[in-house]
């Protein structure tokens, strides 16, 4: 099978998750001897082609034209992904699927469906009004349009969780048969080789200091402050503690004055953002993993914690409560609230047996269900599904 994926980022251009999601698919992909294409958006130091076995990358760069809208330098990414679409597929001719990954890529996604009569399936990782809690200005009525739009073209619409699903087919009136639920996983040799530094450990946190872990985009949806709050309570009954945040946004400097303005600036570490060696070598020295998002569609990081051996605190909300078992292989909290978190993560610093059973737990969980093995065969399934669809149609 030839196919052709769609996504603004891929590595080593890391904005979101969908960077690691996609590269993951098309390695394992790849490795079942399908031939992969990837476009994606050129960013510093990345080569502008790639090859890796069956995996070809085309980083193309947008027209270097100032945009002060970031929907105007989307437009022009997309004119410039259909230019060299169109080469690539004059060059290839028998591409069988194209899979496009978010709103970003829906223009490009939609013209090369229609001009080469190729399927086109998408896998919506998240939503505008997810995001929000709701549409309410010009920008995300737009971006919201471009989701539905991009659902209406696809044939198959794949997201990562039954929470992701019923927000779909509830805000773009998605038909239920087109809608299919396949996990995100996580590449099980991810930590593989990685060990435990402590001099690594000790420019974060002192030897005596359990550390707090939070990874991700300092936005709101993401619940830092929930975090940064939580921390107040924690230290009233555990004192030996290094909250380590690593990631950067637009709430980075909100996020450091509420750390003073809470009295916690001290025990808080913002790293910024930190490269995938370092970050695999900071999981291994962490003790507690905290993911408490105010919207999360799936929640690969906590997987990524999982794997570490790490138990790991989860707001209920989304796909992201649906990995964790309260109590069994993690612990819960009350979504947006820092009480609630701050108890789940005071449970596991004074329980040692709860703490070690979860993480036991966790380990095996993901070992076993978020095997990219096995969400490449269930992605396979609907390609294979919509190609013989497709033969039995008029386009």
């Amino acid at each position: 099978m030839k196919i052709l994926m769609l996504s603004w980022e891929y590595p080593p251009r890391i904005v979101g998750g969908i960077s690691r999601v996609v590269y993951d698919l098309t390695q394992q992909l790849a490795k079942q001897d399908h031939e992969i294409h990837v476009i994606t958006c050129w960013d510093f130091d990345a080569k502008e082609f790639e090859q890796e076995d069956n995996i070809y990358v085309y980083r193309v760069k947008s027209y270097e034209i100032h945009n002060p809208k970031f929907t105007d330098w989307v437009m022009h990414m997309n004119f410039v992904m259909v230019e060299y679409g169109i080469k690539l597929m004059n060059q290839i001719k028998d591409i069988d699927i194209i899979h496009a990954h978010d709103w970003l890529v829906a223009y490009t996604a939609r013209v090369l469906k229609h001009a080469y009569k190729i399927p086109l399936i998408c896998t919506i990782h998240a939503t505008e009004h997810g995001r929000n809690n709701g549409i309410y200005n010009d920008m995300q009525r737009y971006i919201h349009n471009v989701e539905w739009w991009l659902a209406y073209e696809s044939w198959k619409v794949i997201c990562n969780s039954d929470y992701m699903e019923n927000e779909i087919k509830h805000i773009f009136g998605v038909p239920e048969n087109k809608v299919q639920v396949i996990p995100n996983g996580i590449c099980v040799d991810y930590l593989k080789g990685v060990e435990k530094d402590m001099d690594f450990r000790r420019k974060f946190a002192l030897d005596n200091e359990k550390i707090i872990f939070f990874v991700g985009r300092l936005v709101q949806e993401k619940g830092v402050h929930i975090l940064l709050e939580a921390a107040t309570k924690v230290m009233q009954y555990y004192h030996d503690i290094k909250i380590v945040i690593v990631g950067k946004g637009n709430q980075m400097e909100y996020l450091n004055w509420r750390s003073e303005d809470l009295g916690i600036k001290h025990k808080v570490c913002f790293t910024g953002y930190m490269d995938d060696d370092d970050l695999k070598k900071l999981y291994k020295c962490i003790d507690i993993a905290v993911f408490p998002s105010l919207y999360e569609p799936f929640g690969i990081v906590a997987l990524e914690a999982m794997l570490a051996n790490v138990p790991a605190v989860v707001s209920d909300t989304g796909g992201l409560g649906a990995l964790v078992n309260h109590g069994v292989d993690g612990m819960k909290a009350y979504t947006g609230n820092a009480n609630s978190l701050a108890d789940s993560i005071l449970a596991l610093l004074h329980q040692p047996d709860l703490y070690d059973e979860i993480r036991h737990n966790a380990f095996e969980k993901v070992q076993k269900h978020y095997n990219w093995h096995v969400i490449a065969d269930k992605t396979l399934e609907v390609y294979q599904k919509v190609i013989e669809e497709r033969k039995q149609t008029h386009w």
